[in-house]
């Protein structure tokens, strides 16, 4: 099988062509490279942007599958010029609908729920409360007809490959260097909800689904955690630091749990790896020095997207 990994060389993208080149399926990665100064990971590589839609066309036509992770992701980053996350969200993924008809599996989120009670499944009426929901949820409604199976992830957490960037705006990414290089952790309030997945756990659900004839929209979660516990899990790695509870209403205000019994049930999904796996594999690669500035913006979207020259993205092709 043919495969084009739209987006291929970010967090999840490592991830997933890490388990394409275990496979016998001929597959490349296009992408823009928007956090990245180099792609050095030896697989077949396309630089290219989403809105050159020529360009990614003549892909197109070479995939018998497409899988599409390319998007600007993350409340805070998709806020900073919403026409921009729009335009590669949700009108990317429309024409996507238009101009292909092999296999589409698409990456969406379970922040669509937004503030929710109760233990949400596929069914459960959606509340997007951040651009970036209202434009991923957007896309999905193009995908309903297609042969395509859209994933809603949970928060996602871990080290992905050895070339892509380490994300630490992802909360169990997030509270390991600030353990590591503080010593301490702030919690704001503490009482609101995270589905969580290891990224690795992710990329193996979309691998494993490349051929399947599964469609429609299925969560995939590993665990439900407080924040509040969450910190006490990181301390668990880190038993000297202190962790600070501040009573206030967090800034974020999606609170939510959902169930991934559909996938588990439909798919076999079986996600393999635990917080405990995240947090230790993250905090070896930091007591090595391997990221030599914890503080650059890179590892970060929305502080690069924020010092990024946003008329770079506002292209015309």
């Amino acid at each position: 099988m043919k495969v084009l990994v739209v987006g291929g060389a970010g967090y999840l993208g490592g991830a997933v062509t890490d388990l394409l080149a275990q496979t016998k399926h001929d597959f490349k990665v296009y992408d823009a490279l928007l956090y990245e100064d180099t792609f050095l990971k030896n697989v077949d590589f396309v630089y290219g942007d989403i809105r050159d839609r020529k360009k990614l066309l003549k892909h197109l036509k070479w995939a018998d599958t497409v899988v599409f992770l390319a998007a600007l992701v993350g409340d805070g980053a998709c806020a900073i010029n919403p026409d921009i996350s729009t335009e590669l969200n949700h009108l990317a993924v429309a024409w996507l609908a238009e101009n292909f008809d092999g296999r589409i599996i698409f990456v969406s989120t379970c922040s669509v729920y937004g503030a929710r009670n109760g233990i949400l499944t596929e069914r459960s009426p959606i509340n997007p409360l951040s651009v970036y929901a209202v434009t991923k949820f957007a896309a999905e409604v193009h995908l309903k007809n297609k042969n395509a199976i859209i994933f809603r992830l949970g928060t996602l957490f871990g080290v992905s490959d050895q070339f892509s960037r380490v994300r630490l705006d992802l909360v169990v990414n997030t509270m390991t260097a600030k353990a590591y290089s503080d010593g301490e952790l702030k919690v704001f309030g503490g009482a609101q909800y995270r589905p969580l997945l290891h990224v690795k756990d992710a990329a193996r659900a979309i691998v494993d689904n490349l051929e399947t004839k599964h469609k429609g929209i299925y969560n995939l979660h590993k665990t439900n955690i407080k924040i509040s516990d969450l910190a006490q899990e990181v301390k668990k790695h880190f038993p000297k630091i202190k962790i600070e509870k501040i009573a206030m209403k967090f800034e974020d205000s999606r609170n939510y749990r959902v169930s991934s019994e559909l996938a588990k049930r439909t798919l076999k999904f079986k996600p393999k790896y635990n917080m405990s796996d995240g947090i230790e594999e993250l905090k070896k690669i930091l007591e090595a020095g391997r990221i030599k500035d914890l503080n650059n913006p890179r590892f970060t979207n929305q502080m690069f997207l924020t010092q990024f020259n946003t008329h770079k993205l506002c292209k015309e092709f």
